[in-house]
């Protein structure tokens, strides 16, 4: 249910600066996730798009921490000032960046909803782009 958005170098960070990256190769179109560890993990849900791992290139990462979130993905996050950056799935081979931390234009689209069974209960999806009860793949 993905297209490839663009494949323009992006550039994208922190609320803070201490970290920096850019975003080269093909980019995913914008995924939202309901899940409720996304919920907790940025206070409502997560809107992200990938790049391929090798794609993702960090131009500052002093302020760069990893928490192991689950037994198979780690999230990546600004430890000074607590952005929410990156999630990676073992194996993969591919990097979620949360969108809202790319500097515009981003030349994305917001493509599908994924966890809509794990979705909080105080908003609802009124959009019209597909919803997937749990993952889309």
């Amino acid at each position: 249910p993905f297209a490839d958005m663009t494949s323009d170098i992006k550039s994208g960070g922190c609320l803070c600066g201490a970290v920096r990256f850019e975003l080269r190769g093909k980019l995913r179109a914008v995924s939202v996730c309901h899940c409720g560890q996304c919920r907790k993990w940025s206070g409502h849900l997560v809107a992200a798009t990938s790049v391929a791992q090798d794609g993702l290139v960090l131009t500052e990462k002093r302020g760069l921490k990893w928490f192991r979130s689950s037994d198979s993905a780690r999230r990546g996050f600004c430890g000074e000032c607590g952005s929410s950056l990156f999630w990676e799935g073992d194996n993969l081979g591919r990097t979620a960046v949360m969108a809202g931390t790319l500097d515009a234009p981003t030349g994305l689209q917001t493509a599908l909803h994924i966890w809509t069974a794990d979705k909080g209960d105080y908003y609802d999806i009124a959009d019209g782009l597909p919803q997937f009860p749990q993952s889309s793949s």
